[in-house]
């Protein structure tokens, strides 16, 4: 099991939640422990496109060849909250006079690099404690600018006459769509918050790729413990989700000697250019990441008898 489960994140709960269900229902058809991590939270309000790393597939997360989102959010402007979307206290009311198409003229700013100062709502550590546990206890304290991209920013729906408003959102990871959402609200002078959002593309993978949590859990007889044979659905293999990388299969000896994170001579391997590669044993099996340079294959990621 050393791959990525693709998860369409129910709203109500929080990823580590959605993770620790998927988990127990790995657990429960394989009659085996499994490791769950995740590329990257969704907010317990948020839906949408949440993979999840299981077992040795967790020590591969920052050599995923796109690190990208997409999301569709929706925001009301003229109110703003304390956490930026619907969740929070309402801090201000102001009216809003601003049109669409003052909107969609605004919204222009926020394509390209742009700066964000992260809200304290937020799993950010600082000084070793994260942000919104500050946040509930009644604190503010100053953070530090980030700067993300949006690939792109498209209005989707528009309810001018209630001052809601439906965005498409390409961006960087690390980008605050809660903070987007408030930011633009400042721009047109009303402020904002976000009341929805739905994450709809992650690492590659899309909305329609994914599986909910409801319809994972109903795929098998949950009474039913037997070893599991059967394909898991909504599962990608980490060396198909790692395939951008180009592959080098090497012989038998050489997948023992990489597997103990020693270095492989590049002639005797395939043609392969400079940079990452995907170490496969001579029956395909992936083995793990190695660095092409100069005469080697260097050792960068290994299963370590994981897979």
């Amino acid at each position: 099991m050393h791959g990525i489960l693709l998860l369409n994140k129910p709203a109500g709960i929080t990823s580590f939640r959605a993770g620790n269900r998927a988990r127990g229902w790995l657990t429960r058809v394989t009659g085996e422990k499994h490791k769950i991590g995740h590329t990257g939270t969704l907010d317990p309000m948020a839906t949408g496109v949440l993979p999840l790393l299981t077992d040795g597939a967790t020590r591969f997360a920052q050599f995923l060849p796109t690190h990208d989102k997409a999301y569709r959010a929706t925001l009301q402007l003229g109110v703003t909250t304390d956490t930026l979307d619907r969740t929070g206290a309402v801090l201000r009311t102001r009216p809003v006079t601003c049109t669409r198409a003052d909107v969609e003229a605004a919204l222009a700013q926020f394509v390209g690099e742009i700066a964000q100062l992260p809200p304290m709502y937020s799993a950010i550590r600082v000084d070793g404690v994260r942000l919104y546990e500050r946040a509930r206890r009644g604190e503010e304290i100053e953070r530090k600018t980030r700067f993300v991209t949006v690939h792109s920013i498209a209005l989707a729906a528009a309810d001018e006459r209630a001052g809601c408003y439906t965005l498409d959102i390409a961006c960087s990871a690390g980008t605050y769509i809660r903070t987007l959402a408030a930011d633009l609200g400042e721009v047109l002078g009303c402020g904002a918050h976000l009341t929805a959002l739905e994450r709809t593309q992650a690492n590659g993978f899309a909305l329609a790729d994914c599986v909910t949590l409801e319809a994972l859990e109903q795929f098998y007889d949950q009474t039913d413990t037997r070893p599991f044979d059967d394909p898991v659905p909504y599962f990608v293999p980490l060396g198909d989700a790692l395939a951008a990388y180009p592959a080098v299969c090497v012989t038998a000896a050489q997948a023992v000697r990489f597997g103990h994170g020693g270095a492989l001579d590049r002639a005797r391997a395939e043609s392969v250019p400079d940079g990452l590669c995907r170490i496969l044993s001579p029956d395909g099996a992936f083995l793990g990441l190695a660095n092409a340079q100069e005469d080697e294959l260097h050792a960068v990621r290994v299963m370590r008898g994981e897979g």
